[in-house]
């Protein structure tokens, strides 16, 4: 709990909620009647409507990006150290807005909401979404709210997939994408891992085939599973041994299977929160989003023709010690940007994070980001004189 919120935070901000009428087609083939998207914005939105900043989430991201919900909070927005006056995200001259995607389970319309069709909730039933469908609605947010063209799109891993996505579909509606820690579409090796999380889901007893809150259930064993994997996988092996190393909580070992190692513990206790506040079946949408989007597909893998559609100026960043979304990942769309005849900047950044290093504030990437976005923000001002 904060004592005195500090002067570069948004402060005590109210998630905010849009309700849709309007049919939604999904990829998938099925419609949504309605649904609704829970949203935060910070900073103030000028009057040409030109200083949106859209940012999108990660897997188990949400809408709460920044600042603090209420004095007692222990903690602020899940990218606060980027967010805020004066930071590299700076709400001073930018009108930010981050919303739970659609499927999410903070908010937004998803498996542990009601079906208006039945009354009940939809839980396995609530169909698959894609990155394609979370730009669409993404879209209808933004005509809601009166923007039309955002400054810029940010987002690191998922998200950043979703930047991407954004500069295709809708090339007319953002003058700058940035793309953190992120790839053009997942590897076989990812694929995997997210195939493995999903069958510790599935496999766990009280999941009852993804019905298990009308069960009066929660499958926290295959949850807390998914989540220990995962986990693994976005920290660097470096990362790992600096904090942990083979450090005991015994002076010898204890033969059996309890806890014996700090990084065991560790692994319990990311797997055993995550449980307490995601869905498993969100969890699970979100990662089959991630296995599905290959906007190169549409042009038999030719993901510079695919670019060629973009008008917006790209910003990429990779991570090294990221071996989830590795640098070449980040270098494949720069690559086919440029090929495409696309301006883009790309920065690869000494970390020894992983891929959660894009949540983090390392001063060159926070510089890098503050220098990008402050000549965006240079330019508006130029164009409103």
């Amino acid at each position: 709990m904060p004592d005195v919120i500090p002067a570069d935070s948004v402060g005590i901000v109210t998630p905010q909620i849009a309700q849709f009428e309007t049919p939604l087609a999904l990829s998938c083939g099925q419609v949504l009647s309605s649904y609704q998207l829970t949203y935060e914005t910070y900073g103030t939105l000028n009057e040409q409507a030109s200083n949106a900043i859209l940012i999108c989430h990660a897997l188990s991201g949400d809408h709460h990006a920044a600042g603090y919900h209420a004095m007692s909070d222990t903690k602020p927005g899940w990218w606060d150290s980027a967010i805020g006056p004066g930071k590299a995200i700076d709400t001073n001259r930018f009108f930010v807005i981050s919303l739970n995607n659609l499927g999410g389970c903070c908010g937004s319309t998803g498996p542990t909401s009601i079906n208006p069709e039945t009354g009940q909730r939809w839980e396995a039933n609530f169909p698959i979404v894609t990155v394609e469908d979370w730009v669409e609605s993404q879209a209808r947010l933004a005509d809601l709210l009166g923007i039309q063209t955002f400054a810029a799109i940010v987002g690191g891993s998922l998200g950043g997939m979703q930047a991407l996505e954004w500069s295709i579909r809708f090339p007319d509606r953002l003058k700058n994408a940035i793309i953190v820690a992120s790839a053009p579409k997942l590897s076989t090796q990812n694929i995997a891992f997210n195939e493995v999380a999903r069958q510790s889901i599935r496999r766990d007893p009280d999941f009852f085939d993804g019905n298990y809150l009308n069960h009066d259930s929660v499958p926290t064993n295959g949850l807390g599973l998914a989540r220990m994997l995962g986990h693994i996988t976005y920290l660097s092996d470096d990362a790992m041994g600096a904090k942990f190393g083979r450090q005991m909580r015994h002076d010898s070992y204890q033969y059996n299977y309890g806890i014996e190692f700090e990084v065991e513990s560790y692994l319990r206790y990311q797997g055993e929160a995550f449980t307490k506040r995601f869905d498993a079946n969100t969890y699970m949408l979100m990662t089959k989003a991630l296995d599905y989007f290959d906007p190169a597909a549409q042009a038999d893998g030719d993901l510079a023709a695919v670019l060629s559609k973009a008008k917006c100026e790209f910003l990429l960043v990779s991570f090294t010690t990221d071996w989830r979304f590795a640098p070449e990942r980040s270098e494949e769309i720069v690559n086919a940007l440029i090929k495409a005849g696309k301006p883009v900047s790309y920065a690869k950044i000494e970390a020894e994070e992983g891929h959660d290093a894009f949540l983090f504030p390392i001063p060159r990437y926070m510089t890098l980001l503050q220098t990008f976005l402050n000549r965006v923000a240079n330019r508006l001002t130029t164009e409103a004189n």
